[in-house]
């Protein structure tokens, strides 16, 4: 693994839209977040990419993809991040040219949503370490929740340092009202639990290298030039533990996607399972198919440990996952733990 340099005061972020801009019913709140960013003592970089939302996306895909390079190649630069995530951040993946980027600084990029549809690739592509944590946007310094606030710590870690985080107390399935109140921060109203599907024998977790993203969007890129799982197993002796996190995926769309990566051996290739909480609501009639209906008649066949209700994803807070870190993960005493070190 490469390991950016650790993210510290004095050091530039640049903020460019993958996917989704900044409408200006939110742009108060990109203020504040740009203050508290330059009160941490960061130096903030903005791109031409970022004002504006049209047919989902903040500026035509060659566009973004051009300025994604630019500042993938500034060797100013010590991370990236875009607002938060969207639809079609895919759409930059065959425009970036990863054989440059193999010369570049390794810089930090973190999100989640469709930001992991980058992350995950400049994971496998370049082997740098990339984050799926909170989005720039949820980083105000209002926020009270410690896996939110701790984001930007988690990666001023060196690498062969650990860090080790803990399952939230509460979540919620309701986003602050950011356009309102531009200070606004997650606040949870419901108990956190991470459960077991299939529990490791005699073992109160599991360990390997993480990689993952959001389900929806990361499907698409399995067994592809961009995220190759069988490969990536291959290239380490520590096991591959993948994280996904459901948005938008019906119950039945979640069993084609579950059996088409069991057509392409992911399962095979994978050593544990971790699975975020699920945002789509279930249908309220027992006649329909529900997700845990679809965990448990799809998943607890593989013969890898899995978990769920983990905290990842679009029922914050979230987790700060490296992709490339040796993670274990489990529940302790009716905790949810991951353990993370930088190798």
């Amino acid at each position: 693994m490469i390991y950016p340099a650790p993210l510290k005061k004095g050091g530039t972020i640049a903020i460019t839209a993958f996917s989704a801009g900044i409408s200006e019913r939110h742009e108060r709140r990109f203020s504040e977040i740009i203050r508290t960013l330059e009160g941490k003592g960061f130096i903030v970089k903005i791109g031409n990419c970022l004002k504006g939302d049209i047919k989902h996306v903040s500026a035509s895909a060659e566009a973004r993809a051009n300025e994604l390079q630019s500042f993938l190649l500034d060797d100013t630069i010590d991370a990236i991040a875009p607002p938060w995530g969207g639809e079609l951040a895919i759409e930059l993946l065959p425009l970036l040219d990863f054989k440059q980027l193999s010369k570049a600084k390794p810089k930090w990029m973190f999100g989640f949503s469709d930001v992991s549809t980058i992350t995950v690739a400049l994971n496998f592509k370049l082997n740098w370490a990339t984050a799926h944590s909170s989005n720039l946007m949820d980083l105000i310094d209002t926020s009270e929740d410690v896996l939110t606030s701790q984001t930007l710590t988690y990666l001023g870690y060196s690498p062969g340092e650990r860090f080790k985080q803990e399952a939230s107390n509460k979540f919620t399935r309701n986003w602050p009202k950011i356009d309102i109140d531009p200070l606004a921060s997650i606040k949870g109203e419901l108990g956190t639990e991470w459960k077991w599907l299939v529990k490791p024998v005699d073992k109160d977790h599991f360990s390997g290298r993480l990689i993952g993203g959001c389900w929806d969007t990361i499907v698409h890129l399995f067994e592809t030039p961009y995220l190759n799982i069988g490969e990536l197993s291959t290239r380490n002796n520590d096991g591959l533990i993948l994280f996904l996190e459901n948005v938008e995926m019906s119950p039945c769309d979640l069993v084609r996607s579950i059996l088409s990566m069991e057509f392409r051996g992911i399962f095979n290739a994978i050593d544990g399972l971790i699975l975020g909480r699920n945002f789509r609501l279930d249908s309220k009639s027992d006649d329909d198919l529900h997700y845990i209906d679809v965990l448990k008649q799809h998943l607890s066949n593989k013969n890898i440990p899995v978990i769920y209700d983990v905290d990842i994803g679009h029922c914050p807070p979230n987790l700060t996952l490296i992709n490339g870190a040796l993670a274990s993960i489990g529940i302790t005493n009716g905790k949810g733990f991951v353990d993370q070190k930088l190798v």
